[in-house]
């Protein structure tokens, strides 16, 4: 069939058109997602939000508090990007979540300060529509600036990196598609190590592996070795649990029950293919009566902070045949009883599980 030039010129036109109108229906994979964590990155570092990568409508916060997009917190103060990169891609959801290192500017401009990023990014028409990120940054003596200091969560987790080169290597395992949980069960099985901490009484339900291992801010907080002629401490002589313990027996001492509400438990991604569930949550610590309990033998103990304080946290798990089989978790202090700024009040005070789609 004949066509006039000026048809055929139109319908040229539009073919490109069509073809981005298609490939903005078609999802993300996980090289996708991953790759937008990176363009992110780069973006902060540029301090340029490009309106080929952001929507205009663009929801950003950093630790907790929304602030206006593309010119304050990480995004004034970032000079480089770290080593240690760790991505869950969340292909259902089209979110990807992230925990690695950056730098931002210091006194010492040649090195900049180590800081860690935990991030989650919503994409829609391979658009950024949601950030929310945790910057935790080293703490700083401001009345002494030069004084000698431990070293920072940033400097722990880029150690870690540079010793692994990458993420444990169980978490890159990839699971037999015909093993795989669903992203619910994922949920719960990540969950049991919430619940079991609220109501640490050391008779819950803890599913963790034999060789379940902890991590907090880039530092072992589960089977760390005993010091040479060192014996394993006995739950029945302590108030406090010991680091010397795996994951089950840190909980069947019932020694962590100062931790009084675990709350705002938003799982925002979930890789089903490596069985890996990312969660931001606050921990918090009553103080006053929640100091007081009694321990799996029935001794009284008063143990925990005296002043009410919350952990902000992220926190994401590997789970095997719906057990736990490690946990990397990056967390600072903040305000008691904050909110995540993506949340209700009720929700943010809430214990129970929240699905991020």
């Amino acid at each position: 069939m004949w066509m006039r030039p000026a048809v055929i010129a139109a319908i040229m036109l539009l073919l490109p058109v069509a073809l981005i109108a298609q490939q903005d229906a078609v999802p993300c994979d996980r090289a996708c997602l991953e790759g937008y964590v990176d363009k992110y990155m780069d973006a902060m570092l540029k301090h340029e939000a490009s309106k080929d990568l952001f929507t205009e409508t663009v929801r950003f916060t950093e630790n907790g508090v929304e602030l206006p997009f593309g010119n304050e917190g990480l995004w004034a103060s970032m000079v480089g990007k770290g080593t240690y990169k760790f991505y869950i891609p969340d292909i259902e959801t089209q979110q990807v979540a992230f925990i690695g290192t950056a730098r931002e500017e210091s006194r010492t401009p040649e090195k900049g300060n180590p800081v860690v990023i935990a991030l989650r990014l919503k994409i829609v028409k391979r658009l950024i529509t949601e950030v929310e990120q945790l910057v935790i940054r080293p703490e700083s003596n401001l009345f002494d600036p030069d004084r000698e200091r431990q070293p920072s969560a940033a400097e722990n987790i880029e150690k870690m990196g540079e010793t692994l080169g990458s993420p444990h290597p169980v978490y890159l395992e990839v699971i037999p598609e015909a093993e795989r949980a669903s992203r619910e069960e994922l949920i719960e099985a990540a969950n049991y190590y919430f619940s079991g901490l609220q109501q640490n009484d050391g008779k819950g339900y803890y599913p963790f592996t034999d060789d379940c291992d902890r991590y907090e801010n880039g530092g072992r907080a589960t089977n760390v070795p005993l010091k040479p002629g060192e014996k394993m401490p006995d739950p029945r002589d302590l108030t406090s649990y010991s680091s010397a313990w795996g994951c089950k027996k840190q909980f069947e001492s019932g020694l962590m029950h100062f931790v009084s509400r675990i709350r705002d438990r938003r799982f925002v991604a979930v890789d089903r293919e490596r069985g890996v569930v990312f969660t931001f949550n606050f921990f918090d610590h009553g103080a006053g009566k929640t100091r007081y309990f009694k321990t799996p033998d029935g001794r009284d103990v008063v143990a925990g902070p005296t002043d009410p304080w919350t952990w902000q946290q992220a926190e994401l798990f590997k789970i095997e045949k719906g057990k736990i089989r490690r946990i990397e978790a990056v967390l600072q202090r903040c305000p008691y009883g904050m909110n995540s700024g993506w949340s209700t009040y009720e929700q943010g005070m809430s214990d129970q599980i929240q699905s991020v789609r």
